[in-house]
């Protein structure tokens, strides 16, 4: 078995390659003058593991190329983050959905599929194939342990990713609870915990994507006005899009913090070990 990976994931197909003692496949990637995408991997395998996260339609179109130069190889496809998967509904008419479609096409041709933290589990129903969805629930109580806090409190920003923030703090031994928002006038909205104070605690917002980071800045403003120490926000998918790390910074939050699941400057953690143990 070898790995090859899109240009968006070499990094993490490089460390899952290092944890499987397995060899990466050289993919040479080029642009044409009208934007079109070139290929050429520079060997076969019988069986073949394809890492590409989906960001961009361009990272998408690249996960596409390399299933048709490896398809006559015995495929594993590992998505550690799938874009278009928070289109799982149609939410106003004439909308396509989008998850369903995009997990039609990957799915289509390789033997199973992995996915990390996908927003929504049911569009694992839509690749048609054997279809798995790894947890970092492990690797982000691990990170958060390396961390110097105080009495930590492990919050979600709504009831919906309550769980993650439940399942984490389990394996810390930590609290934790979710922000409630109460809507006090036409356009002022009080955000809180849920039901545990914050007073002197150092506090970790916890969600699966962090991606225009709005919430978890005006989240943070309100915590520190009920009395927490300090506030970090912790991510498995770091998005990051319109300024996000510049908003959060700026709202006092310490240290933002993802995996390289999406490969940025404050991928702090890999999802390399929880994937080998599946792979």
């Amino acid at each position: 078995m070898k790995v090859v990976s899109t240009e968006r994931s070499q990094v993490l197909a490089g460390r899952l390659a290092t944890a499987l003692n397995i060899p990466v496949i050289d993919a040479r990637w080029q642009r044409f003058p009208d934007g079109e995408i070139y290929l050429r991997a520079m060997q076969s395998a019988e069986k073949i593991i394809i890492c590409g996260s989906i960001l961009t339609s361009d990272d998408l179109v690249e996960v596409l190329l390399l299933k048709d130069a490896f398809s006559s190889s015995d495929i594993t496809l590992v998505i550690p983050y799938m874009g278009y998967a928070r289109q799982d509904k149609q939410f106003n008419s004439g909308e396509p959905l989008s998850a369903r479609v995009i997990a039609g096409i990957l799915g289509k041709d390789v033997s199973r599929v992995y996915t990390i933290n996908i927003h929504e589990k049911s569009v694992l129903n839509y690749f048609h194939t054997e279809a798995t969805d790894i947890s970092l629930t492990s690797p982000v109580a691990k990170f958060i342990s390396s961390l110097v806090l105080d009495n930590p409190l492990i919050i979600s920003p709504d009831e919906g990713a309550l769980n993650l923030s439940q399942d984490v703090a389990s394996l810390g031994n930590w609290e934790s609870d979710y922000l409630q928002k109460t809507r006090l006038s036409g356009d002022l909205v009080k955000i809180e915990p849920k039901n545990i104070p914050v007073m002197g605690r150092d506090i970790i917002i916890l969600d699966d994507i962090i991606s225009t980071g709005g919430t978890q800045a005006t989240a943070a403003a309100m915590l520190y006005e009920q009395g927490a120490r300090s506030i970090h926000t912790v991510g498995i998918h770091g998005v990051l899009a319109s300024g996000a790390y510049t908003r959060l910074t700026s709202a006092g939050i310490y240290s933002v913090s993802c995996s390289d699941t999406i490969e940025r400057a404050c991928s702090t953690y890999s999802a390399a070990e929880a994937l080998a143990g599946y792979l």
